[in-house]
């Protein structure tokens, strides 16, 4: 088989996947809100509220800005220790991306605190 029509078909197939993957997740979401407004549910529930919004984006940049510090610490790591490169750019980057989480988790916690609301248990 040639090298450019098996590309084409992998392509095909991985965007036919997403599409595929993306309705379905769609659908099922549009169907379970549905059912529950049927039931008397609020539709309020299905908003984000922009406090959300902004946390999320403090969140992801944080793990972003994480993550960029573990590359580079990785980097200084292999270049001035006898450590693997593989083992110093996995244990850094997962090392500060989960620190950035958990300091996005006390930001939100502190923010909650001083606004007189808390969290649900399990968050």
């Amino acid at each position: 088989m040639d090298e450019n029509l098996t590309g084409a078909i992998i392509s095909i197939s991985f965007f036919a996947l997403v599409f595929c993957i993306l309705y379905i997740y769609y659908s099922t979401r549009n169907k379970e809100r549905l059912a529950l407004i049927e039931k008397g549910a609020d539709a309020s529930i299905f908003q984000n509220n922009a406090a959300d919004k902004k946390f999320n984006v403090l969140k992801w940049g944080l793990l972003f800005v994480g993550v960029a510090i573990g590359i580079f610490l990785g980097e200084l790591i292999s270049t001035t220790t006898n450590m693997k490169e593989e083992a110093a750019y996995f244990s850094m980057i997962f090392l500060f991306g989960g620190l950035a989480l958990v300091l996005a988790y006390f930001i939100k916690l502190k923010q909650e605190q001083v606004e007189g609301h808390h969290l649900p248990k399990g968050q």
